[in-house]
């Protein structure tokens, strides 16, 4: 026994003894597993008398060995139930070196990468310029209207990343994990797109810089747009090298960068309180002044950017780089406890900068300067006129004011910031470092988000790109191309017209992750449990309008075209379907959903306006019969309800795989079936069938109609098998069900044809007797509701195929409440049967044929259905040929019951042969006998030509009949 449970322990990880010079007795050291990189291994003890079930740990629940765990699984029922000789081997390890991978905390990795991001371009060269056409009331209005948006994001992020583990790909990743591929997708591509458009931007801001440097020592290469067009090229080239050398060297770049943009900013605030001279003061810049504060509080717009919202979109991407930490989440080393945090600091940090830089700006420098230090008052006459703000500061800048020539000041001057720092060498540096860390940054991460979506598939032709390298899988071709993204919009050479468009796209990102938290909240899953509690789901509903209304008041046109590409990317995922399962919130609201709307449902009383046939389905395994599935699903496809039942017999339950019933779902997916699929196991078909039309269903959502395939050996099969079937079929009316039969001729079951072609999923269930093989090899129609993937698994079936102009043939010879009339009218709904015109035949008199046809005309107008010939059958009642009741007569004499061989004894005989039919029984269903044999005549010779045919059949039981709805396909 010992060496028994020995043995299990080492199939176990968590439970496998170092080595084999055990502990002593007493207590038994347990190896819990590796943890990450450089750890050793912790071992724990555990009660000797519990050796085989070790105590919950992460690790039995992880999904992923990224950070070098080992993959640990609990013992199974299996492993404890297996006697020691029939037990695997244990799992050998695989010896290999763990490879040590760059992670980041949460200040590098996230809260100084995001300062770095936000921190960019549009500060340095934008942000004083907006505050001179905005002024700074409205500047703030901007700034703070962009906190809003982000901060709530900022929540909305650290909620998704707190509710489970976040891996490489960041944005694409949460959105795609929380509203599923069919949104994570677009947004994912999108996202992307537009890092590296924002790449794009601050290069440009890079080489503006360059080239206004050039220009002051008069080196200008061409002019000011191609000059900035080289310097970006050869800057982003630069910075693909960069990121080619691997993320440790991209960090420490970064690191560089913030110290030099916090040498620049100390440096500015340090030049805001220096004391002026006559150079600063010609250029607009007095130090702190009332009079300059109260002029530059109100706008003041200038030129084709000058109105608010035109403003608001050129600074919003300032603060677009709130997700640089999450862009690269399977870089950090704890992605969970890191992105709050960090974030939602560096949002602080910097929104205090942006609020510090605005109000000195506007408290120390004048909008208008003509940059001469002839203009002051103090070098000319004093008696000279002079209006504005210049003069009470002792300037005149009137004459370029008016002439709007000022080519200084807060308005005019792109490079305010070297004017007013202490040392203007360090405002370069710090334009170099926040251009070319934001930079880098979003060149890092959109080939990562890129990566992730490629890697799931999701979109076809992209998988190249997701090809990863080195130890930390750099996705080197994700930065190639990504770098000629950027470069093509570098080439555009004009910051204002390229941060409006990187603006839409981060707002329609923005907007989607705070849906994605509003949608998971509301949808209240179980599996909703975030460790970061301080958000609101309604505020980030509120976040999410924000997003999507600001996108139009940017750029209208912009946020169209964001929006239909995002339709078209989100109408190709839904046409697609992958195959994929995330545990997405729009599967917790759909089955919230489904759930309330079962529930109201079951309130509501059935009214005969709403009746659908809700049909059970005998199909056994549906891919052994495509056809009868095809024909169902054809009527019920969206309209009613379709369930695929399959009756397992006891005897043969051993001879069906683990998960047929995964496979017969993915069959009738692939077929594109509206059905379930249930399975029940029994003794015999009828009992099978009985239960699953008691348990089959919810509420409203129930069966009201069996559907079952004809019975075609019921000559040649065994007697005990027909009984059962006809017992079925007794039982169904018993449970208040309608009953159809769909009788083709060359039969249902394709058992045989699918296992010649070679198909190794074909499930044969004996509970349903073999058939003729029937396979059509006619061309499908492109339009079909039902279509074939290709595969070799899909059979095809008459009912893919378009019908043209046949008939469909309604025998209507007794009043069944109109189902026979509802089921063809159905089938003419779909594209494949709309063109065939519908024949109603119904029984009468040759005297009163007249008055059937008005009659029946009038009760089929009433009923709203295009019928256009209506045949009086007459002859109904003569006697039908005689060849036809001897062919009757050998049909059944194996089941008639001979009264001279029984004996006398009829009653016991007809209890051990229940099949058996008296002599008596005969005479007095005799008239109906005849009266079928001749229908069946008139259906030959009239419907031959029919595609379907649609006839009541008189079942008959005891002393009495029932209906049952027969279809026939005669093509």
């Amino acid at each position: 026994m010992s060496k028994y449970i020995e043995r299990i322990r080492n199939l176990i990880p968590g439970l496998r003894r170092p080595d084999s010079n055990g502990p002593p007795q007493g207590d038994v050291t347990v190896d819990m597993g590796e943890a990450d990189c450089g750890k050793e291994k912790d071992m724990r003890k555990m009660s000797f008398f519990n050796p085989l079930d070790p105590v919950p740990k992460y690790d039995f629940y992880a999904k992923d060995t990224w950070a070098g765990r080992i993959k640990k699984t609990r013992p199974s029922l299996d492993v404890l139930r297996k006697p020691p000789d029939d037990l695997p081997p244990p799992p050998e390890e695989d010896g290999r070196p763990k490879v040590k991978l760059v992670r980041f905390g949460w200040v590098l990795g996230v809260m100084i990468r995001a300062m770095l991001n936000i921190w960019g371009v549009i500060m340095y060269l934008r942000l004083p310029w907006i505050t001179s056409q905005a002024g700074l009331i409205l500047t703030y209005v901007i700034i703070f209207m962009s906190i809003v948006v982000t901060t709530i994001t900022a929540t909305s992020v650290s909620a998704i990343s707190t509710n489970g583990k976040i891996y490489s790909g960041g944005t694409y990743f949460m959105i795609s994990r929380s509203l599923g591929p069919e949104l994570g997708a677009p947004i994912g591509l999108l996202f992307a797109f537009a890092n590296a458009i924002a790449c794009a931007l601050h290069t440009v801001g890079f080489a503006e810089t360059v080239r206004d440097l050039l220009k002051d020592y008069d080196s200008q290469m061409v002019d000011d747009v191609n000059d900035v067009r080289i310097v970006g090229a050869i800057t982003v080239v630069i910075l693909l090298c960069i990121t080619f050398a691997g993320m440790a060297w991209e960090a420490k770049a970064q690191i560089l960068f913030f110290i030099a943009i916090m040498l620049s900013l100390i440096n500015y605030f340090v030049g805001t309180v220096i004391p002026t001279n006559r150079e600063k003061d010609s250029v607009g810049f007095f130090v702190y002044r009332g009079d300059i504060f109260v002029e530059n509080l109100l706008p003041s717009y200038r030129g084709p950017n000058g109105y608010f919202f035109r403003l608001f979109a050129i600074f919003f991407p300032a603060a677009t780089g709130i997700l640089s930490g999450v862009n690269i989440c399977g870089d950090l080393k704890d992605p969970t406890g890191g992105i709050p945090k960090g974030t939602l600091l560096a949002i602080l940090w910097t929104t205090l900068s942006y609020l510090l830089i605005s109000v000195t700006c506007a408290a120390t420098v004048v909008r208008d300067a003509s940059g001469n230090v002839n203009d002051s008052l103090a070098l000319t006459n004093f008696t000279t006129h002079c209006t504005g703000l210049g003069c009470k500061l002792g300037w005149n800048f009137d004459r370029c004011e008016q002439n709007r020539t000022c080519s200084h000041g807060l308005a005019n001057n792109l490079r305010i910031l070297t004017t007013v720092s202490g040392w203007g060498i360090l405002i370069t540096i710090g334009v170099f470092a926040a251009t070319l860390s934001s930079a880098l940054g979003f060149l890092v991460s959109a080939p990562k988000i890129f990566q992730c979506l490629c890697k799931d598939n999701i979109y076809p032709f992209i998988g190249f790109f997701g090809k990863g390298y080195g130890k930390n899988n750099e996705p080197l071709r994700g930065y190639s191309l990504m770098f000629f993204i950027a470069l093509a919009f570098i080439l555009i050479g004009d910051l204002n017209t390229i941060a409006p468009l990187i603006s839409n796209f981060f707002l329609c990102s923005y907007g989607l992750i705070n849906f994605s938290t509003f949608h998971a909240s509301v949808n209240q899953s179980p599996g909703w449990r975030p460790e970061y509690h301080y958000y609101s789901p309604w505020t980030s509903l509120f976040g999410s309008f924000l997003s999507f209304i600001l996108m139009f008041l940017f750029t209208w046109w912009a946020a169209l075209v964001t929006f239909f590409i995002v339709l078209f990317l989100l109408g190709y995922v839904t046409y697609t379907k992958p195959k994929v399962n995330w545990g997405t919130s729009y599967q917790a609201g759909f089955y919230n959903m489904a759930l309330s709307f079962s529930m109201s449902l079951s309130g509501v009383e059935d009214h005969v306006k709403n009746y659908r046939p809700q049909c059970l389905v005998l199909t056994g395994p549906p891919n052994v019969r495509p056809a009868l599935v095809d024909f169902v699903g054809t009527f019920t496809k969206n309209i009613s309800l379709m369930i695929c039942g399959n009756i397992i017999l006891e005897d043969e339950k051993s001879s069906f795989p683990q998960h047929s019933s995964d496979m017969l779902v993915d069959w009738l997916n692939q077929r594109k079936v509206r059905s379930f699929y249930t399975s029940f196991t029994a003794d015999s078909l009828k009992e099978g069938t009985h239960n699953l039309m008691q348990t089959s269903g919810l509420g409203k959502l129930k069966p009201n109609t069996l559907v079952l395939g004809y019975k075609m050996n019921w000559q040649e099969c065994k007697l005990e098998s027909l009984q059962d079937y006809v017992n079925t079929i007794s039982d169904a009316f018993d449970s208040s069900y309608g009953i159809a039969i769909l009788r083709m001729m060359d039969g249902l079951d394709v058992t045989d044809n699918v296992h010649s072609a070679g198909g190794s999923s074909a499930i044969d269930n004996p509970a349903f007797d073999g058939e003729e093989v029937q396979y059509e090899k006619d061309e499908t129609d492109r339009n079909s509701d039902i279509s074939d993937d290709g595969s070799n698994e899909q059979v095809r079936s008459v009912f893919q195929t378009k019908q043209g102009r046949k008939s469909i043939d309604i025998y209507w010879i007794s009043d069944d409440g109109g189902l026979t009339l509802l089921v063809p009218y159905l089938l003419t709904r779909r594209n494949r049967w709309k063109k065939c015109k519908l024949r109603v035949f119904i029984l009468g008199d040759q005297e009163t044929i007249k008055e059937d046809r008005k009659d029946m005309k009038m009760l089929l107008k009433r009923f709203r259905l295009e019928i256009e010939d209506l045949v009086i059958i007459t002859d109904v009642d003569k006697t039908p040929l005689a060849k036809n009741l001897q062919r009757y007569e050998e049909t059944i004499a194996p089941f008639r019951l001979s009264e001279e061989q029984a004996g006398g004894d009829v009653q016991e005989l007809k209890r051990l042969s229940p099949w058996k039919i008296s002599n008596k029984d005969l005479e007095a269903i005799q008239p109906k006998i005849e009266r079928t044999l001749r229908l069946n005549e008139i259906i030959k010779k009239n419907s031959i030509h029919a595609a379907l045919v649609l006839r009541l059949l008189e079942f008959y039981r005891n002393k009495y009949c029932s209906n049952v709805l027969d279809f026939t396909v005669l093509t």
